[in-house]
């Protein structure tokens, strides 16, 4: 990024102490597209380096300070001129002055909190990024560095399982049983499904596991549901007494974990008419996210169970 003033101009680059071995993490962006960014938990420190290169070696630029900051950041896209940051942290690398020649400054954020899981939906962005600026009277030189965040969970104490009853009155009767409630994001959904009466053909039955996406408050509500998941259960004709097992490995979808009022600013959950709950589950422990499950886990619910296809097959039937 170059900008020129008075015949000088600079770049700026933000370069982690640990960019060799940390672990990248592929994100969704804005539009659609998907990037690898540094990935980052809860807890973790962030550390490194910013490298101001002078394109013009002899001539000094004056500055009024310089400055990085690590922003947590919520963006909804009807209010994009408004900006939530729950995160604000900011290091002062440099006094007002002039610099002569290129220079670098280290930098390091200790412990950061990072509360929530980084997430690009329909109508939300929750980002975290490092800005470095230089200030200047006339134009600002600055330079952004997004990072992913993950939240991390431990096994829920309590995890019932679920019942679910639907159909149509005098013609069908189904039940849906899950093993459990909450599930991690590399976890299999066992259940069965239960015909306790069918009077009519079913030609097709499948299992939708739907996102919603909630953003703003009273009045300013909006929602989008997305479908993540199907599954076919069955492609035939059952009777009364059949009983059909259900097993939907998690880990082929792309889901993230619950969240739930974030910032009071939006919710993502999983949800038709029984809920589940989905989390991420760690495959290191770290002594530095000691706190993490506490603070920053967010939950996914989710359900299943399509009625829209046993509704169809009434119609047709009954025609």
């Amino acid at each position: 990024m170059s900008f020129f003033s008075f015949g000088q101009s600079a770049e700026i680059d933000v370069v982690l102490n640990d960019a060799e071995t940390r672990k990248k993490a592929e994100h969704k962006t804005e539009d659609g597209k998907k990037d690898k960014y540094f990935l980052f938990y809860d807890g973790e420190t962030v550390s490194g380096k910013v490298n101001v290169t002078l394109k013009n070696p002899g001539k000094r630029l004056e500055h009024q300070g310089i400055k990085i900051e690590f922003v947590g950041q919520i963006e909804l896209y009807y209010d994009r001129g408004n900006h939530h940051e729950f995160v604000s942290l900011v290091k002062d690398l440099a006094r007002p002055g002039e610099i002569t020649q290129s220079q670098t400054f280290d930098f390091e954020f200790t412990h950061v909190e990072k509360p929530y899981e980084s997430y690009t939906g329909q109508n939300v962005k929750l980002r975290y990024f490092l800005r470095a600026t230089v200030s200047r009277r006339m134009n600002d030189i600055s330079k952004e560095m997004d990072i992913v965040v993950h939240t991390l969970s431990t096994y829920p104490e309590l995890n019932s399982s679920i019942k679910m009853e639907v159909g149509i009155e005098d013609c069908l009767h189904i039940e849906f049983e899950y093993n459990k409630s909450k599930y991690h994001l590399k976890d299999v959904i066992v259940g069965k499904i239960y015909f306790l009466l069918v009077r009519i053909k079913i030609k097709h039955m499948e299992i939708d596991i739907i996102k919603r996406e909630t953003t703003g408050t009273g009045p300013s509500v909006y929602h989008e549901n997305d479908t993540i998941a199907k599954y076919e259960i069955m492609d035939g004709a059952p009777v009364r007494g059949e009983s059909i097992p259900i097993r939907l490995f998690l880990a082929g979808y792309e889901m993230t974990p619950t969240m739930r009022d974030i910032n009071k600013k939006f919710s993502r959950r999983y949800f038709k008419q029984q809920e589940i709950t989905l989390w991420r589950k760690g495959d290191v422990v770290r002594k530095s996210m000691s706190q993490q499950a506490v603070i920053g886990a967010q939950r996914f619910e989710g359900s299943a169970a399509s009625e829209s296809a046993l509704e169809q097959a009434a119609r047709e039937e009954s025609g």
